[in-house]
């Protein structure tokens, strides 16, 4: 059987998280399986949206990946696809999440709104409204 290639994002955690039930109540994620320390902090927990899957993961010395608190920033948005931006983030917002960007028409063809989550992750829920200016080769010009 071949795998089909998909992309599936590890967010880091801080070291100790017991509660991830955010992802659950923000996006309607799927918790498919979790491994937890000893202690009962996850140290691993796999999700989908959808058929999107992702991971999360708390910050170890051998995975080389920081938790965004770390340096109080991140060097990634995750991208979400949604059909109902508005929705979706009020969603994020109930969960626990901070509304960084509000949602948006802009120019090139999108709507968008950010939200930043309990743990640093910085998330972009978008959908895109004209496609034409996505495909015409004109935007900017």
């Amino acid at each position: 059987m071949k795998t089909k290639t998909t992309f599936a994002p590890e967010l880091i955690i801080p070291n100790g998280i017991t509660d991830i039930s955010f992802y659950s109540k923000a996006f309607n994620a799927v918790e498919l399986w979790r491994l937890n320390n000893d202690d009962g902090s996850v140290h691993v927990a796999g999700f989908t949206i959808d058929d999107a899957l992702f991971h999360i993961h708390e910050q170890t010395a051998h995975n080389g990946g920081f938790s965004p608190d770390k340096y109080n920033g991140t060097t990634v948005a995750i991208g979400l696809m949604v059909d109902d931006v508005h929705a979706a983030v009020a969603q994020a917002e109930a969960a626990g999440g901070q509304i960084t960007s509000p949602v948006t028409d802009y120019d090139y063809g999108y709507r968008q709104g950010s939200i930043t989550d309990p743990f640093g992750h910085h998330w972009t829920i978008e959908k895109i409204i004209d496609p034409d200016i996505l495909t015409s080769g004109n935007y900017g010009k």
